[in-house]
C-alpha cells in the first residue's frame, strides 16, 4: 500500500498521517458506504486482496491532502533540470563566454574592465555594493556615462532619469532582458555559495550579451566550461599571472610591539576586532578598522585613512570584508587565527579551518600592483599557526564541485543543486501572522535583512504589520520608530545598535523600490542614512574609547585575547605572547560569556543577579525544592 500511495505523492509522512486518520475514519464512523463495506468484508473472508482497499485509502487521502490532486503540475513546477531554458532571450544569440582567469592582483578583473568601457553598451555584475560603486565612479570619471542599481540605490546620471548605455549593478539585480554589448561578471567562483549562488547562475545563463566576460579563480574554469556546454557556448579561458610577488614569513609576529607600517592584522570575528585594536592603541599606534557589517561610506573613510601616506594611521585591523571590493595599501598580511565561523547548508553554525582559497583572497591583498608596497608578506601572529597557514596555502585550490541537492519535488539536472532557503523560512515564519497577499508576503520574504540583529528583525515585523494595514511607513514614522536624532555612541553597545539601525534604514530603501506607494520617503530616509554614516564613523575613529567604556561597564565582558573564545578553549588556558600583561583575561563565568556573545546585557544580568541573591535567602517554589534536596544530599553524604 505504501509503494502505490508513493506512486500517487504520499512520501513516507504523509502515508502515515493518511494511514492512522484512515483508520480512525473505518472504526468511529457509524455507517460505511456499502461499496468499502463489501471490500473489507470480502477481505476478511479471504475473498478479496489487499490492494482492493487502495481506492478508497487514496480518495480519503486526497480529502486530507488536497493537494494530491495536482501532484502532476506540482512536478511539472518543481522540475529545475533545464535552467537554461528560462532564458529565451539568451538562447536567441549566440553568445561569445571569455573566462579571465588568476588570483588576487593579476589584472583579471582590469582587463574585463577595459572591455568594458570600450564597449557601445554594458553591464558590471559584482557581488558588493562596493564593488558596483566602484566601477560606477571609474565608468564616468572615463567619460562613459554609467548607472549604479543596487538593492537599495538607483542612481542615474542622465538628469531626466534615462537609462545610460552602461551600468554597474549588484549581481541580484542585474537584468536578464535588456541587450548589451558586453557583461562582466564579477567572482564567479561564488556560483558555489549556498545562498548567492542563484544569481550567478542567472546571470550567467540569462544575460542577453554578445561577449560574456567571467573573472575569477582557476577552480572555476572546469565548472563554467561544463555548465557552458548546456547552452552550447565553448568558453575562452585567458590566463593571468600575480603582478607582485607575496612571500610566506619564516617568523610569526608574536607580539604587538612588532607591528610595522602597512601591517593588517585580519581577525575572523568583531570581539577580535575590537580587542586586537584596543591592544595596538594602548601601544600608542593608531589604527583602521573594518568588518563587514560597517556601512559602506565608514569602509571606505576607514580605508582612506589606512592608505593615505600623511596620516598617522600605519596598522589596518579587519576581518576578510577586505577581501573583495577595497584598495589598500597593505605591506604585511598576518592571521590572528587561522579559524573562521560560518553557516553551513542546513543552517547549522560551526567553526572550521579556513579553506585555501579564502586564504589566497585574504593573503593576496599585500603588496598590490597600485599600491606603495610592490611586495607583499604573509604570516601569522601566533607561532604554531605559521606551519599550519604554510600548508593551507600550499595546497591546490579546491575545484567548483557538482553538487546534487534535491528538495522536496524539486528534480535538478547534475550541475545544479537548490539554493539554502532558511533565510526566507526564517523571514516566512516569522510574519505568518500577517494578512498579506501571496504577491507581498513573497516580496517580504525575500529581503536582505541580517537575522542576527534583534532591532532589524523587530523592524521588519513592524514594517509588515504596518504594510498589512495599508498605512504607509513615512519618514516621521520611521524616525519615530529609530528614535532620530541620533547621537555618537558612547560604547560598543551604542555603535553595534547604530549598525542595526543602517541596516533597517537599508531594508526601508530596499523595500521602497518594490512598493513605492507605501515606502514613498526614500529620498528623506537616504539622507539621514547618509547622517548616521558619518556618526558611525565618528564612532569607529573613536572605537579604542568605545572599548574602554564598555570594558569599565563589563570588566569582564570584553576580553583583550587575540583569539576567539572557542580558539582559546581547544589551545588551553594559557595566554598566546603579544596579550598585554595589564589587560584582563577573558571571564570564564557563564555571564560573561553571555554579555561577550551578546546574548545577554549587563542590565539583565544584574537583574538576574539580584533575583538569585533574592531567591537563595528566601527558597520558594522549585528554588525550596532545589534547597531541600540539595540539604537530603548533604545528609547522604554524612
Amino acid at each position: 500500500m505504501q509503494i502505490l500511495a508513493s506512486e500517487q505523492g504520499l512520501d513516507a509522512r504523509l502515508f502515515h498521517q493518511a494511514f492512522i486518520s484512515f483508520r480512525k475514519y473505518i472504526l468511529e464512523i457509524n455507517t460505511l458506504n456499502a461499496d468499502l463495506h463489501i471490500i473489507l468484508s470480502d477481505i476478511c473472508c479471504g475473498a478479496g486482496h489487499i490492494d482492493d482497499i487502495f481506492p478508497y485509502f487514496m480518495r480519503h487521502a486526497k480529502q486530507i491532502f488536497p493537494m494530491l490532486d495536482c501532484m502532476d503540475d506540482l512536478r511539472k513546477i518543481s522540475d529545475l533540470r533545464v535552467p537554461a531554458n528560462w532564458y529565451p532571450e539568451a538562447r536567441a544569440i549566440q553568445r561569445r563566454v571569455i573566462f579571465h582567469s588568476g588570483p588576487t592582483n593579476s589584472g583579471k578583473t582590469y582587463h574585463a574592465i577595459q572591455r568594458y568601457l570600450e564597449a557601445k553598451s554594458a553591464i558590471y555584475c559584482g557581488p558588493l555594493k562596493l564593488l558596483a560603486h566602484e566601477i560606477f565612479e571609474k565608468s564616468n570619471t572615463a567619460s562613459v556615462p554609467c548607472d549604479l542599481v543596487t538593492g537599495e540605490e538607483r542612481t542615474f546620471v542622465d538628469l531626466d532619469g534615462r537609462q545610460s548605455s552602461h551600468v554597474a549593478c549588484t549581481i541580484e539585480m542585474c537584468s536578464v532582458t535588456t541587450p548589451y554589448e558586453v557583461a562582466v561578471i564579477d567572482e564567479i567562483q561564488m556560483i558555489k555559495d549556498p545562498s548567492r549562488g542563484w544569481a550567478w547562475t542567472r546571470a550567467l545563463l540569462g544575460l542577453c550579451a554578445e561577449e560574456i566576460h567571467v573573472c575569477g579563480e582557476a577552480a572555476a574554469i572546469n565548472f563554467i566550461t561544463e555548465l557552458m556546454l548546456t547552452t552550447g557556448e565553448e568558453v575562452e579561458v585567458r590566463n593571468y599571472t600575480r603582478l607582485t610577488p607575496f612571500s610566506i614569513s619564516d617568523r610569526a609576529v608574536e607580539n604587538l610591539d612588532n607591528l610595522k607600517p602597512g601591517d593588517c592584522i585580519v581577525c575572523f570575528s568583531k570581539n577580535d576586532i575590537y580587542s586586537v585594536s584596543r591592544q595596538v592603541e594602548s601601544r600608542g599606534l593608531e589604527c583602521a578598522v573594518i568588518y563587514g557589517s560597517l556601512p559602506p561610506g565608514t569602509k571606505l573613510a576607514q580605508a582612506k585613512k589606512f592608505n593615505d601616506p600623511d596620516d598617522p594611521c600605519k596598522i589596518l585591523v579587519a576581518t576578510d570584508a577586505i577581501g573583495m571590493g577595497l584598495n589598500l595599501s597593505i605591506r604585511r598580511i598576518i592571521f590572528n587565527s587561522l579559524v573562521k565561523p560560518s553557516v553551513n547548508e542546513k543552517g547549522e553554525k560551526e567553526v572550521a579551518t579556513i579553506t585555501t582559497s579564502q586564504a589566497l583572497q585574504i593573503a593576496g591583498r599585500a603588496g598590490r600592483f597600485s599600491s606603495v608596497f610592490k611586495e607583499g608578506e604573509v604570516t601569522t601572529m601566533h607561532h604554531e599557526d605559521l606551519p599550519v597557514l604554510k600548508e593551507i596555502l600550499n595546497r591546490p585550490v579546491d575545484p567548483v564541485e557538482v553538487r546534487d541537492i534535491f528538495v522536496s519535488l524539486s528534480q535538478v539536472d547534475g550541475l545544479y543543486f537548490v539554493c539554502n532557503v532558511e533565510d526566507f523560512k526564517f523571514l516566512a515564519d516569522m510574519i505568518q501572522h500577517i494578512p498579506l497577499n501571496l504577491r507581498s508576503r513573497y516580496v517580504f520574504c525575500t529581503a536582505p535583512i541580517n537575522r542576527k540583529q534583534p532591532f532589524v528583525c523587530i523592524s521588519f515585523l513592524k514594517f509588515a504589520r504596518q504594510f498589512s494595514r495599508d498605512e504607509p511607513l513615512t519618514f516621521n514614522w520611521v524616525c519615530r520608530h529609530v528614535n532620530w536624532p541620533l547621537v555618537p555612541p558612547k560604547n560598543i553597545k551604542d555603535l553595534v545598535h547604530l549598525e542595526a539601525v543602517h541596516d533597517v534604514l537599508d531594508l526601508y530603501l530596499w523595500l521602497s523600490y518594490r512598493f513605492m506607494d507605501m515606502f514613498p520617503d526614500a529620498n528623506l530616509v537616504r539622507e539621514i542614512q547618509q547622517e548616521l554614516d558619518i556618526i558611525i564613523q565618528t564612532g569607529v575613529r573613536n572605537i579604542t574609547r568605545l572599548i574602554r567604556a564598555a570594558e569599565a561597564q563589563v570588566p569582564e565582558a570584553v576580553g583583550p585575547g587575540l583569539t576567539s573564545p572557542s580558539l582559546r578553549r581547544a589551545r588551553g588556558s594559557k595566554a598566546h605572547p603579544g596579550t598585554s600583561p595589564n589587560m584582563r583575561p577573558l571571564g570564564s563565568s557563564l555571564g560573561s560569556r553571555l554579555v561577550q556573545e551578546g546574548l545577554l546585557t549587563q542590565e539583565l544580568l544584574q537583574q538576574l543577579q539580584k533575583e538569585w541573591t533574592k531567591e537563595q535567602k528566601q527558597p520558594t517554589g522549585v528554588a525550596k525544592v532545589s534547597a531541600g534536596m540539595a540539604t537530603k544530599n548533604k545528609k547522604k553524604k554524612k
